[in-house]
């Protein structure tokens, strides 16, 4: 086995996310300050920073007015302010608009900006990178190293150039290990790190279960006279029925709009496909309208935390720490999670940042997990806590009243005296033959599209002789289970095509075309069996997402 080589940092931070930019840039700016030298490195799977970033997005800068007070000066991408704030709810074949006075201030969007998150994370990237962070795309963390006392160590790259059976082609090269006095895990929502590292030191032995939507992304560029900047429009209601979720439409710079669906995976009908609703999303009359004469021109989709407060875990563990998305700190009703995901990182930046400078490493940062839950964080996460459970128990309509009900009575420092707690995501499917088939339309190609045009447009690509990085625990259960009983979900809760059964020999088998994944994480959540487990493929490989 070849050696790897190591290179050693005060700090690792595993995805250029803006947690993980914001982290980085934190603890430069500490060290500047205290005029001492700090070494910081950032791995990112992405072929570069910004690649594998999915957001709709509608940006709070409230960490960014706090981490880069002069970013308006500083030619960032946050230009477009958001100038209009709707809310639809859809029927089949109508619309009608939810009045503002109905949603507490907070939902307002005011003062926030409609941007493309990949753009902003390249931005932040260049901030980081000018004071010193190095930042390594192309590497993907494949491993977590540990030291004798079982604390964090740091990661290690995967090898390159290893062939699908296991053998070493000609360009192999193995991984490298890179060792930190901390390592900030910020691989985003169910990053395959951070669900070991869970395992490890039992993070989440106190706190709900993570709950998941997926979120599926277009951009397009608008005809002549439909774009409006800073108009940002959410919908729920049709074309869901037993699933809840819904759309958005924000009209960003460049003549272009941001549109998306999101659809909660705590659905139970085997036969919903968030991609097949997304594609039946915009044949809505006030969607397709907007849509008319303009171009499609990439598409995308990522798994989104929904769990709220209650289900984040404990944040610190020896030798490290979990921050952004890793740990969870969407708000679900504002949809919005990057503010909060930047301050995780500056808290985390300032916890470790105390430590090797009283020249510590190796410890746990409580200091860290404590200021996050006293900080506004935690008061904007507390306030909307129970929003998805509701929806969840009662529904869309219902649910949706009472989570009203519940954030106004927040919002006025009266409160509700109970936190509601969440089922696993993939306990929730139901058996086959309890639900009826839903029969999906067979796209334009003008408005709506299929899985393998899409993936075209997310320009996603693999090394196709790798390992498949889709493992599978058992290689039975897909045939003997999840088609049998649940009419094999994993062909359609899949945004891309990766799975689909064939028949061979008079007999069906699961073939993963593993070269179409968009690594949304999707199948790791949803499967029914939980055997599929997500792991990183090489370096570089996945989609690269332009603007998105």
């Amino acid at each position: 086995m070849a050696e790897r080589e190591s290179m050693a940092y005060d700090v690792v931070i595993v995805g250029a996310g803006p947690a993980g930019l914001a982290a980085a840039i934190r603890l430069k700016q500490l060290a500047a300050e205290a005029e001492r030298e700090l070494s910081v490195c950032i791995l990112e799977k992405g072929s570069e920073v910004g690649a594998h970033i999915l957001s709709g997005a509608v940006v709070d800068p409230r960490a960014m007015d706090e981490l880069i007070p002069d970013w308006r000066e500083l030619d960032s991408p946050l230009t477009v302010p958001v100038t209009e704030n709707h809310h639809w709810v859809l029927t089949r074949a109508r619309r009608f608009s939810l009045p503002h006075l109905m949603t507490p201030p907070f939902m307002h969007n005011k003062g926030t900006f409609t941007v493309s998150l990949g753009n902003l994370c390249r931005w932040l990237a260049g901030q980081a990178e000018a004071l010193g962070v190095e930042i390594f795309p192309g590497f993907a963390a494949a491993e977590v190293l540990y030291r004798e006392d079982g604390s964090v160590k740091g990661v290690a790259t995967g090898d390159m150039g290893v062939a699908r059976d296991g053998s070493r082609k000609a360009d192999y090269q193995p991984g490298m290990e890179l060792h930190g006095r901390y390592t900030f895990f910020a691989e985003g929502a169910r990053g395959h790190l951070t669900k070991q590292l869970k395992r490890q030191f039992a993070l989440d032995e106190e706190s709900e279960p993570q709950v998941y939507g997926i979120g599926l992304k277009e951009l397009w560029d608008l005809a002549p006279g439909k774009h409006v900047p800073g108009r940002v429009i959410h919908t729920q209601g049709w074309p869901l029925d037993d699933a809840w979720g819904g759309g958005f439409l924000y009209h960003q710079a460049e003549n272009q709009v941001a549109i998306g669906f999101v659809v909660a995976l705590n659905y139970r009908n085997p036969y919903l496909s968030p991609f097949e609703e997304f594609q039946r999303w915009k044949q809505h009359p006030a969607i397709r309208e907007v849509l008319e004469g303009g171009r499609r021109v990439s598409y995308g989709a990522r798994a989104i935390n929904e769990g709220g407060w209650q289900a984040v875990p404990r944040l610190a563990f020896p030798g490290g720490a979990l921050i952004g998305c890793a740990a969870g700190f969407v708000n679900v009703p504002r949809i919005k999670g990057s503010h909060t995901a930047m301050k995780s990182g500056m808290l985390a930046a300032e916890a470790a940042f105390a430590a090797v400078a009283g020249d510590r490493a190796g410890d746990r940062l409580d200091s860290y997990d404590e200021a996050l839950r006293t900080s506004w964080v935690a008061d904007e996460l507390k306030m909307v806590r129970n929003v998805e459970p509701m929806v969840a128990k009662f529904g869309g309509t219902a649910g949706t009243l009472l989570a009203g009900i519940d954030m106004w009575m927040r919002y006025l420092k009266i409160g509700l005296p109970f936190t509601m707690r969440h089922h696993p995501d993939h306990e929730t499917l139901w058996r086959r033959d309890l639900v009826r088939p839903i029969d999906y339309p067979k796209p334009d190609g003008v408005i709506s599209f299929d899985r393998l045009s899409s993936v075209f447009v997310s320009n996603t690509n693999h090394e196709e002789d790798q390992p498949v990085h889709l493992t599978l625990r058992d290689p039975a259960i897909p045939t003997e289970i999840n088609l049998p009983v649940y009419a094999g979900p994993e062909q359609r809760y899949c945004p891309a095509g990766v799975y689909e059964f064939v028949e061979e020999g008079g007999r069906e088998r699961l073939q993963v075309n593993a070269q179409n994944c968009v690594h949304c994480k999707t199948c790791d959540i949803k499967d029914p069996t939980q055997n599929i487990n997500w792991v990183v493929p090489e370096g570089g490989g996945g989609p690269n997402y332009p603007n998105m």
